[in-house]
């Protein structure tokens, strides 16, 4: 069984490379191969998985997580969960417009920030720091492999949880007690 989801940016987001741009940018966004922002995968999952052991452990859901998500048992073990996470990605017709146009370089921002001294009240210094950042856009993904079970009353739990769970989170990033990367996620219905 499939999933397929948009995350909707209310606020601009970073989610990180890695990599800085000498003295200019000292955290990029992480780009495809075509210079557009996504979201990989595994950051996709993690979030997921967070909020469904969340909603777990408060509701006693019919689901066992790390059928989706698989675990680590306690020697170290590590199971596969059943389900595949997709890059989250701009939709294809905005990518495809974006590239067109060579305007990709207007979804990205610089965002500078300071470390405040507490007792001095001025900025500490060499904490300057300047962080690329996306524009609010549209990014769409796809869950994959969830088992088609549904209960007697014709509802799959899994699918349930992973759309509770989607709820669940309201920002995605770096800096989300800053303010970066307001978000909604929502399944994108056939």
């Amino acid at each position: 069984m499939d999933i397929y989801y948009k995350i909707t940016f209310f606020s601009e987001w970073h989610c990180g490379s890695g990599l800085a741009s000498g003295a200019n940018l000292d955290a990029l966004v992480i780009k495809d191969n075509d210079g557009l922002p996504f979201i990989p995968g595994k950051t996709i999952k993690g979030l997921l998985r967070e909020a469904v052991e969340e909603i777990k452990n408060f509701r006693n859901a019919p689901v066992d997580p790390a059928v989706i998500f698989g675990k680590t048992d306690k020697d170290g073990f590590t199971s596969t969960g059943l389900a595949f996470f997709s890059n989250a990605e701009l939709p294809e017709d905005v990518r495809q417009y974006i590239l067109s146009a060579q305007t990709g370089q207007y979804m990205y921002r610089s965002t500078t920030s300071v470390t405040i001294d507490e007792v001095s009240g001025t900025a500490k210094d060499n904490h300057l720091r300047k962080i690329e950042t996306v524009v609010p856009c549209i990014l769409e993904g796809h869950i994959s492999g969830l088992p088609d079970d549904k209960d007697k009353n014709g509802i799959n739990q899994y699918r349930k949880i992973i759309a509770d769970g989607m709820k669940y989170i309201k920002r995605l990033g770096r800096d989300r007690n800053r303010g970066l990367g307001r978000c909604e996620f929502s399944i994108k219905e056939d």
